[in-house]
């Protein structure tokens, strides 16, 4: 029987705010960031990962799990850490493995039952989540000059790879692309999300959406780190040639909405991941407990499967599927003429023109 190794997490240290400045150039740093007391008067920490390379150089900042239930982001760090090599980086990577850290140890996406992702940018004076959110914001994120933020899909549902990013912004149209994604949805996040926090301070951020939640999967593990290596050799902090990592460019959304149920009962979704429907399609049925059908579903519009639900126990008003808007050619180009695609021409979406 083999002795476990102990932690040295409890010897890491601690700081009230990430300064890059103080930590040694070409050399990879792990800290914990004060944020919040506990019912115990004990301090939350954030774990903060900071590869500051030996030339100057932007930051960016890789933040996950502000859904404490959506694990693949912490694997990718883990894996991105692992790749850099902070003598040959310009600039500094600062990483976050867990932003919501007592979701995570509660395994639940919430913080105690509040969505973190749509209360930001929070407040100094504020419930305990706003407050949780001013001062991550604050202590963490502020030292940010560009954010990659990582998220599954949440309980009960798959998601195709994909990307949110403000496309008519030049900057996250590019950082969105060099992920090469399955999809990509143009979103301006103007619901309170992270994200949406960062751009109003003048941040170029996307989200990663990668896969399901509860899980570490390597493959889509492995695409998003390569994702995060091509933004970076764009951003010129380390030698990387952008890969392609699929031999058709993304399909791009100009919107999306998620179909939802008019009964309860026990729920069937059809179409998979990644498929287009047309509209009119039958997606979904709804059967009860005896197995008699009560509802069928409908394609309200041609479009793309993002993500869908996978919880056949379904109460009236459940979500379906996520249904992306996809538009020819021509008027992607016309709304979006800087979004790059392969070589850095502007992206070609020819199958698009037949849905």
């Amino acid at each position: 029987m083999t002795t476990p190794l102990v932690s040295s997490v409890s010897q890491l240290p601690i700081v009230t705010s990430v300064q890059v400045g103080d930590w040694p150039m070409g050399t990879t740093s792990q800290l914990q960031v004060q944020i919040v007391g506990n019912g115990l008067g004990q301090i939350i920490h954030v774990p903060v990962i900071v590869v500051r390379g030996s030339m100057p150089g932007p930051t960016l900042g890789v933040t996950a799990a502000i859904h404490g239930d959506e694990l693949n982001g912490i694997g990718l760090i883990h894996q991105l850490i692992s790749e850099l090599d902070p003598k040959k980086l310009a600039g500094t990577v600062v990483a976050v493995p867990v932003v919501n850290v007592p979701g995570y140890l509660r395994l639940e996406r919430g913080f105690y039952g509040q969505d973190l992702n749509r209360i930001m940018p929070g407040r100094e004076t504020g419930t305990s989540p706003e407050v949780y959110n001013h001062r991550f914001l604050d202590r963490v994120a502020s030292s940010f000059d560009y954010l990659v933020d990582l998220h599954t899909a949440s309980a009960g549902r798959v998601n195709s790879f994909y990307v949110r990013a403000n496309l008519e912004d030049e900057v996250t149209a590019w950082m969105a692309r060099a992920q090469y994604p399955d999809i990509i949805l143009h979103n301006e996040a103007k619901d309170g999300t992270f994200r949406g926090a960062m751009m109003d301070a003048g941040v170029p951020s996307i989200t990663v959406e990668l896969g399901n939640p509860s899980r570490l999967q390597r493959r889509v593990v492995r695409k998003g780190t390569e994702g995060l290596l091509n933004i970076m050799g764009n951003l010129q902090m380390i030698e990387h040639e952008m890969k392609e990592q699929r031999k058709r460019p993304p399909v791009v959304c100009t919107e999306s909405s998620w179909l939802h149920t008019t009964s309860g009962g026990v729920l069937r979704v059809l179409p998979e991941i990644g498929e287009k429907v047309k509209k009119g399609a039958m997606v979904a049925s709804v059967h009860d407990i005896y197995g008699n059908l009560v509802e069928e579903y409908l394609a309200p519009r041609s479009g793309v499967v993002i993500g869908k639900s996978v919880n056949p126990v379904n109460l009236t008003g459940s979500r379906i599927v996520h249904l992306g808007a996809v538009p020819t050619t021509k008027v992607l180009r016309q709304r979006f003429p800087h979004l790059p695609g392969r070589g850095g021409k502007p992206i070609v979406q020819a199958e698009a023109d037949a849905t």
